[in-house]
């Protein structure tokens, strides 16, 4: 196949599964993971890739500095062409970064800057980030608001900086699931995910009566761990939320359980007041869902609105409501999104055409790598 490729991520399980398999189509691949990681991809990888685990504690752990040692002489081993990098915030790979010689490196950038309320991106990482930015040969990003960024405000040359599609993800957990696919429930929506500050959720919320004023079944089901719902409720008891009108999972969803989620719905709502990219726009275009999203930053990019979803005003209850209402009160609208959101998983979103651009990236690197070392 020529090349030969070793793909390193700590977490970004699901794009990474997905890249991986697209890529072992085109290149001689290898994955490096973190042992905890590994059982969650393997069952769902291309049996040609091969596996090299390596044993990564918690990140406060000092025994991180022999969980990059390890990780370096697997680097070493494999004599990669290039070694391409699903972008994290740990930075002990960072500081390894820093101080060792790495093959032809190509990064994928997910978020230049950790999202306001959001409590797990490590301490200090945003700090150590930048070394990445400057180490890597090419860089991947999923909008052009994040390409920006890094040539304004890193001053990253931008012929390194390379926008490529986040590619869908729904086809995935339809593998996964081990149910028979769910029913559609025409008037379900969906909010699906971290919960934190700027993911939106009160905003939704506060639109629903409005909704349900003129849909009266209308169902929010709110799933994914993060903040306390207590405080987004006025009553504070989850246990007194209607559950004709919530369906509430405050808690991590099993892999298996995901796609019915989306099946059962009819929308999914991303309601941000910030987003540099989506995985759960990208999930749910695979799922064949409509998405309305707030017209910010990365969302705008990724949603086509009026085709395979709908953009509203930031902070804004009643233009979520009245877009919520234009699709559910339209069935035959609701249907026409429904295709083209499918129709976005099988053309830009698609996995074979996200690995032709990346291995187009990477010939690029590798003849750059040549004729430095041949002294042109």
């Amino acid at each position: 196949m020529g090349l030969r490729v070793a793909l390193l991520h700590f977490c970004f399980e699901d794009y990474s599964i997905q890249l991986a398999n697209a890529l072992a189509q085109r290149v001689e691949l290898t994955l490096i993971q973190p042992h905890r990681v590994a059982a969650a991809c393997q069952e769902a990888l291309d049996p040609r890739i091969a596996v090299y685990p390596f044993h990564k504690p918690r990140i406060r752990n000092p025994r991180n500095l022999a969980s990059m040692i390890e990780m370096m002489q697997i680097i070493r081993s494999l004599q990669p062409d290039l070694l391409h990098v699903q972008e994290t915030n740990e930075f002990w790979y960072d500081l390894t970064l820093l101080f060792n010689a790495m093959p032809p490196l190509v990064t994928t950038i997910h978020d230049v800057f950790r999202h306001p309320g959001d409590r797990q991106t490590t301490p200090g990482a945003e700090y150590t980030r930048p070394i990445a930015f400057y180490r890597s040969r090419q860089i991947i990003v999923h909008s052009q608001q994040m390409q920006q960024m890094l040539v304004k405000r890193f001053r990253v040359p931008a012929q390194r900086v390379n926008v490529l599609a986040h590619g869908e993800l729904g086809s995935l957990y339809q593998q996964r699931s081990q149910a028979a696919p769910l029913p559609q429930e025409p008037h379900t929506l969906l909010f699906f995910g971290r919960i934190w500050a700027y993911k939106g959720l009160k905003y939704l919320l506060a639109a629903l009566p409005a909704v349900a004023a003129q849909i009266p079944d209308v169902k929010l089901i709110i799933a994914g761990r993060g903040e306390d719902l207590q405080s987004y409720f006025s009553e504070g008891d989850l246990a007194a939320v209607d559950p004709n009108r919530y369906e509430i999972l405050n808690e991590f969803i099993p892999t298996e359980a995901v796609a019915g989620l989306f099946q059962r719905s009819a929308l999914t709502i991303l309601p941000y007041i910030e987003a540099s990219q989506s995985g759960v726009a990208a999930l749910s275009y695979g799922m064949g869902r409509p998405v309305i999203a707030s017209d910010v930053d990365g969302l705008r990019e990724m949603v086509r609105d009026g085709s395979d979803g709908l953009l509203v005003t930031p902070r804004s209850a009643e233009a979520l409501a009245t877009a919520i209402l234009s699709i559910l009160s339209d069935p035959t609208r609701q249907a026409q999104m429904q295709a083209a959101a499918q129709q976005r998983a099988q053309s830009d979103l698609s996995w074979d055409l996200i690995a032709k651009q990346t291995v187009e990236l990477y010939q690029r690197v590798a003849q750059r790598s040549r004729s430095v070392a041949q002294g042109c």
